[in-house]
């Protein structure tokens, strides 16, 4: 019976945030406070903004002082897709009126965390962004997708040719359109074109290693992008 209670609490509770992330699709709620102080300081910066998913946000666990050492915002939300990005863009970019925002976003397309999604929509998905931001006089920085061999949470669908395509288009895009590109993969991709085991936790998930390997090249472009202006 005890066990019994104990399955029913963890299928109610699971019920629970279920509904409240179907409320809060993409998560808006999650960044309000810090979006206002920011845009209510009397202090004013030329902020970086770095927008993705957990990659973006697991940078803060591993190495922090990156942040708190620059004028940088880290707006990355944990499994997040691009279509979820697009959704929160204007409050956790544009609202923000950095001078760069830097975009890192689409390998949980490729997982379908939100569903079945294709390669050219994620693609388009992550333009949007961009062309959102240059409306609004934000530089952008435009990253390519780690490599990925497959994923723990949802194995078996073969991602490592389909980041290799996404980074095609993302970097053809950049190209065409004068913007700055960030190649994470070719300085993290291993033999197999997965991730190289000393720069992750896991097949997808960099470790302190490899954002040690990202730092340099996103300054890099950061610093690019900044004498565009």
């Amino acid at each position: 019976m005890k066990c019994f209670k104990y399955v029913m609490l963890i299928i109610f509770f699971s019920f629970i945030n279920q509904v409240a992330n179907a409320q809060d699709w993409a998560n808006l709620k999650k960044f309000k406070k810090e979006n206002y102080e920011i845009m209510n300081s009397s202090v004013k910066k030329d902020y970086i903004v770095f927008m993705g998913n957990s990659i973006t946000e697991g940078w803060l666990a591993y190495h922090p002082e990156f942040f708190e050492e620059n004028p940088y915002i880290n707006r990355g939300i944990g499994g997040q897709t691009t279509s979820q990005m697009v959704l929160r863009f204007k409050q956790d970019v544009i609202d923000l009126k950095p001078s760069v925002v830097v975009i890192l976003a689409g390998i949980n397309d490729i997982a379908q965390n939100t569903g079945p999604i294709s390669i050219e929509m994620i693609a388009e998905n992550i333009k949007y962004m961009a062309e959102s931001a240059k409306a609004n006089q934000i530089q952008v920085v435009l990253c390519s997708v780690l490599p990925a061999i497959d994923f723990s949470w949802r194995p078996g669908l073969e991602p490592a040719e389909k980041v290799m395509h996404l980074n095609r288009l993302i970097n053809n895009y950049a190209k065409n359109n004068h913007i700055v590109y960030v190649d994470y993969f070719s300085a993290m991709v291993d033999t197999s074109n997965g991730l190289k085991k000393e720069l992750g936790t896991d097949m997808v998930h960099p470790n302190k290693n490899g954002y040690l390997v990202m730092e340099p090249l996103v300054r890099e472009g950061i610093k690019k992008a900044l004498n565009q202006n």
